[in-house]
């Protein structure tokens, strides 16, 4: 049996529906992320795990109990918020220990706890200090450290990241990645950042207005993702509109120049207009690879370096796409005005139609690449 189940729930504020048909089970030990804009429910249905908002509809069962009515003190969580929390007139060793003590701790056991907590966050020599004389960084850590003090069986975590600047972000999740793998605990992480959730993930559940979109590992979900909303939303894409010339072999057109996917296109007819998505890393220039590839003919409309990258954007007659270069100092990008082919393989175009299934297409793609 899963160690975390929520199932059927739905939540709704007035006329409002915040979440609904929300099905989900985690096992013991698994790091998973919800990943949506703003306003998807995600936040949502963590409150409810945590039981700051009751479900509408549904249950939610932690470790073979059903919690779906009992109060938060009562369900064994940490969590950890976005804004840290941290009670300014207490030190850090006394912010860690707080739980502890409420829960009334002999202070021998309090004491050892805390130390093993701030050598975990590497913050052994911080326990007299006040929470004004800490960094961002180390307040969140701090925070970290109290919600897993009363050794809670979920660990929940609110965009706790977000405030941070993007150096020490990078950092610090690694670290949280770290130490629940080393503690083994069971964590919910929410985030609108979709590298954040790829780099920590075991799961990651992308929403969209209230709804699940797609459950999968950070592969499965950046390579074949299930709808439309995930391929868009999960990744950078280039989105070109082409039609279908014979659906039978997959043959589509580009502005008059010809396009092959790697599956059949059966639930589409010779003219249809559908769009055709390629992810940049995906598009390399003409000559790069001996094999049987597509190759789009256009003029280079801009060049922007971004350090270990150049991204190159590439203007046809209605559309642009873009893809990016290894920065090598020998080699000079292409420059602005000169005219360009890229080449990209079948397999990689994923086809976008108002009724095709893009999870199928990059399925069937893949099984033919293998």
């Amino acid at each position: 049996m899963a160690f975390l189940e929520i199932v059927g729930v739905r939540k709704s504020f007035g006329a409002t529906v915040a979440v609904e048909n929300f099905d989900l089970t985690v096992e013991r030990g698994e790091f998973v992320s919800f990943l949506g804009p703003s306003g998807c429910g995600k936040t949502t249905t963590l409150r409810m795990v945590a039981g700051f908002e009751k479900p509408t509809a549904g249950r939610i069962v932690i470790d073979s109990v059903d919690v779906t009515d009992m109060p938060p003190n009562r369900r064994n969580i940490g969590m950890v918020f976005q804004s840290y929390a941290l009670f300014p007139n207490m030190t850090v060793a006394d912010n860690i220990g707080f739980g502890l003590k409420i829960a009334r701790r002999p202070a021998n056991e309090i004491r050892a706890r805390v130390e093993e907590l701030l050598r975990i966050i590497h913050m052994p020599e911080f326990g007299r200090r006040y929470p004004y004389q800490l960094s961002g960084g180390q307040q969140q850590r701090v925070a970290l450290a109290r919600a897993l003090a009363i050794q809670p069986k979920l660990l929940l975590l609110d965009e706790p990241l977000s405030a941070l600047d993007a150096k020490i972000r990078a950092s610090l999740r690694q670290e949280i990645r770290e130490i629940q793998r080393q503690l083994g605990i069971t964590t919910i992480y929410v985030t609108h950042d979709q590298e954040e959730a790829m780099a920590l993930s075991d799961r990651i559940v992308v929403m969209s207005r209230g709804r699940i979109e797609q459950i999968g590992t950070p592969f499965e979900v950046y390579n074949f993702p299930a709808t439309r909303f995930v391929a868009s939303f999960v990744g950078t894409l280039n989105l070109i509109q082409a039609t279908v010339v014979d659906a039978a072999i997959g043959l589509l057109t580009v502005e008059g120049q010809p396009v092959r996917v790697a599956s059949s296109l059966q639930s589409h007819r010779s003219g249809d207009a559908v769009s055709l998505a390629i992810r940049p890393e995906l598009i390399t220039l003409d000559g790069q690879v001996h094999r049987e590839v597509n190759r789009l003919s256009g003029t280079v409309e801009d060049v922007t370096f971004l350090g270990s990258i150049v991204r190159v954007q590439v203007r046809f007659a209605a559309h642009r796409l873009h893809f990016d270069l290894f920065n090598n100092p020998q080699l000079r990008p292409p420059q602005p005005g000169s005219s360009i082919t890229v080449q990209f393989a079948p397999e990689a175009c994923l086809v976008l139609g108002e009724e095709a299934s893009p999870a199928q297409s990059l399925s069937a793609s893949a099984a033919r690449a293998a």
